[in-house]
């Protein structure tokens, strides 16, 4: 059920700056042609972050052709942790590891395990924290992928709608001020007290 029925971000379109409204139109035209990841990263990245993001049905937001632009054109948080070489590299090493571990285990790459062999991989590599996983902080490999996984999912409009987040408010701004006051085209949520992340309420 949604929590915001009838509510649509791209309905306010119309109102952003041009450059606002390129930017954000473009997430949801066509993918983005692949330019990073082999074809075999790009398999394992799309079963890794889909499976992170519980994308499971329609609309299913691209994130790994996201991912995959950012790192052709260098598009990083500008930083790395002292025990992983640059993002671009770590996602490469990540993923093969990851693949390595499910071989190891299953007997099959990672994205042709079944979604309870992807679940128990990734919930390994959580589970490690701190400790080492490959030659490098488990926890550090966490932080790459949930980083940039999460970055590209909560910048799409479809995700926008399954929140009830309105999107840019330049140049319209906001008249209506307060705590628990919405504008004309926002929704109240229908379930305010549901956690999304107890799988009984979804």
């Amino acid at each position: 059920m949604d929590r915001f029925p009838g509510f649509d971000v791209l309905s306010q379109s119309g109102r952003w700056d041009p450059v606002t409204a390129g930017v954000v139109l473009a997430r949801i035209a066509m993918a983005p042609e692949i330019r990073f990841f082999t074809p075999a990263e790009e398999t394992i990245a799309t079963a890794l972050v889909d499976h992170l993001l519980g994308q499971k049905a329609e609309p299913i937001v691209p994130i790994a052709p996201q991912i995959d632009a950012r790192l052709a054109e260098t598009q990083t948080d500008g930083w790395h942790y002292d025990d992983m070489p640059a993002d671009a590299q770590s996602w490469r090493h990540t993923l093969a590891d990851l693949d390595t571990d499910a071989r190891a285990r299953f007997g099959a790459g990672f994205a042709s395990c079944s979604p309870t062999q992807q679940t128990d991989l990734i919930q390994a590599v959580q589970d490690l924290g701190s400790d080492d996983w490959h030659g490098r902080s488990a926890a550090h490999a966490w932080s790459l992928w949930t980083r940039y996984a999460c970055t590209a999912f909560y910048s799409h409009p479809h995700v926008w709608n399954e929140i009830g987040f309105a999107g840019p408010a330049y140049p319209r701004g906001y008249k209506n001020l307060g705590v628990d006051s919405r504008e004309g085209h926002e929704v109240r949520d229908r379930r305010p007290a549901a956690d999304p992340l107890r799988r009984s309420q979804r």
